[in-house]
């Protein structure tokens, strides 16, 4: 299988868990990299034993790259996807798949017109954890999924982030930092969200950076840093996710549960590649361990989403960590918003086109095949 040429956009702090994961890769080689620091590819670039350093423009025009990755802010996701694809190249982009929904719509809408591939983090939902909660679901041994709890509760990022400003601008916040592992694993065992309902709220107008050189300086908060939320998932289950940045305290709550019919899942970490799986009949006194579906490299396998793309384009098949899929994740991140805001439900039109089923139907399906 030939390789596929890798040209990163972005040497930030997220760059070396996908350098160290994809150094090893058969299906993708890293070429090049680019940053609007020059300094900062350069050093990552010597680093790593990257030989090409671009500037942004560079690497966009470069004949040698067959695929951007994407690791920018933010902010600049829905820019520098377009102009990947306006160059005639794929991308992959962190999470999320852009701030807006027009601009995320506009990435699809070119993706397509052009042929080419877009995929988006958070991969951590085909690491061994989540692949074997997703296999428990599909084999029944919970039964049919009635329903599932998600929590992600703690201090905001101005504890341990030298720079954390763009966690409390629009299109930050815990939901949109957080919540895509979290939905996306949801999306992942139960199916596409149709209905979201939620309350969202910022008590505190401003945060304190505690490390770093800009320790004490205060940051404005113009983004919900609490939101609560009830979603309703096409093949019936009912969730309930809560995202917080202001917990300080620490929580208790599990990550994730399943609840099913003839008993319960405890879901490890959506953000970890691995994790232990527990299960719980309603016959059993006590949680067991279920085996892992598959032997997982290492909790650090950023990069399995980009490693699938490239695979699928060779093999001309769908890949899992899809722009589609990415964009769903962001409709609902922006229903919680929406919601909160207009008091009413948010009815999410991408559940009827995304082409996924509840890990639990696609057994069924697989057995009346």
């Amino acid at each position: 299988m030939t390789a596929m040429s890798i040209g990163i956009i972005g040497c930030g702090n997220i760059s070396p868990a996908y350098l160290n994961y994809l150094k090893d890769s058969s299906v993708v080689q890293v070429t090049a990299l680019a940053d609007l620091l020059p300094e900062k590819a350069k050093d990552r670039a010597k680093e790593y034993g990257i030989e090409r350093v671009y500037t942004v423009e560079e690497m966009l025009q470069s004949p040698d790259i067959d695929i951007i990755l994407n690791l920018t802010i933010p902010a600049s996701h829905a820019a520098i996807n377009i102009a990947a694809l306006d160059h005639g190249k794929h991308v992959y982009a962190e999470k999320p798949l852009s701030i807006s929904l027009e601009d995320a719509r506009r990435t699809l809408e070119l993706a397509e017109a052009k042929q080419l591939r877009v995929g988006c983090a958070p991969d951590t939902f085909l690491g061994t954890g989540l692949e074997t909660s997703r296999k428990a679901i599909q084999e029944g041994r919970i039964g049919r999924p009635v329903a599932a709890a998600a929590f992600m509760m703690g201090a905001g990022p101005e504890g341990w982030h030298p720079n954390p400003d763009f966690f409390y601008e629009e299109g930050g916040g815990p939901m949109f930092d957080m919540g895509p592992y979290y939905l996306t694993a949801l999306v992942n065992l139960l199916g596409p969200i149709t209905r979201i309902s939620s309350s969202a709220q910022s008590l505190l107008p401003e945060r304190i950076v505690k490390s770093g050189p800009r320790a004490g300086t205060r940051i404005p908060v113009h983004t919900p840093t609490h939101l609560s939320g009830t979603l309703d998932f096409a093949d019936g289950a009912v969730g309930t996710l809560i995202t917080s940045f202001d917990i300080p305290g620490g929580s208790t709550l599990p990550r994730i549960e399943i609840y099913g019919t003839e008993g319960s899942l405890l879901v490890p970490d959506p953000n970890c590649f691995d994790g232990e799986v527990k299960l719980r009949r309603h016959d059993q006194e006590d949680w067991s361990i279920v085996p892992p579906a598959f032997a997982g490299r290492s909790d650090n396998e950023r990069g399995k989403g980009i490693e699938d793309m490239a695979r699928a384009i060779l093999e001309n098949r769908e890949h899992r960590a899809s722009g589609k899929l990415a964009y769903h994740v962001l409709e609902a991140m922006h229903a919680f918003l929406a919601s909160s805001r207009e008091g009413r439900h948010i009815h999410l039109d991408s559940a009827s086109s995304l082409q996924l089923a509840s890990a639990y139907r696609i057994a069924d399906q697989a057995l009346l095949v």
